[in-house]
């Protein structure tokens, strides 16, 4: 009995460990990987590194787009992508 006393604390640990930083690393993960799926030509979109553009072409072979900007078009892989800007743009604003 002695034995399982000493390892409860470490058992414990770990179980906090999963819930608190694995676990909602999991679902962020699963979260991003459907958003980089439901890409769709016109999407208005923002970079990781904070470029705005949109969406031209998706090409499924390598899992990269094609991005229209100001400055012309540029190729970044699906999961540079941070967010959608589309939604966001013809949402009603809350007073």
């Amino acid at each position: 009995m002695g034995d399982i006393g000493q390892f409860l604390p470490m058992i414990l640990i770990f179980v906090v460990a999963y819930f608190f930083m694995i676990r909602p690393q999991m679902k962020r993960q699963k979260d991003e990987k459907k958003f980089a799926a439901e890409l769709k030509r016109g999407d208005r979109v923002i970079t990781k590194s904070g470029l705005h553009g949109k969406v031209v072409e998706l090409n499924d072979k390598d899992f990269s787009c094609i991005l229209e900007t100001m400055a012309g078009k540029l190729k970044f892989d699906r999961s540079a992508i941070s967010m959608e800007m589309s939604k966001k743009l013809s949402a009603p604003e809350k007073k």
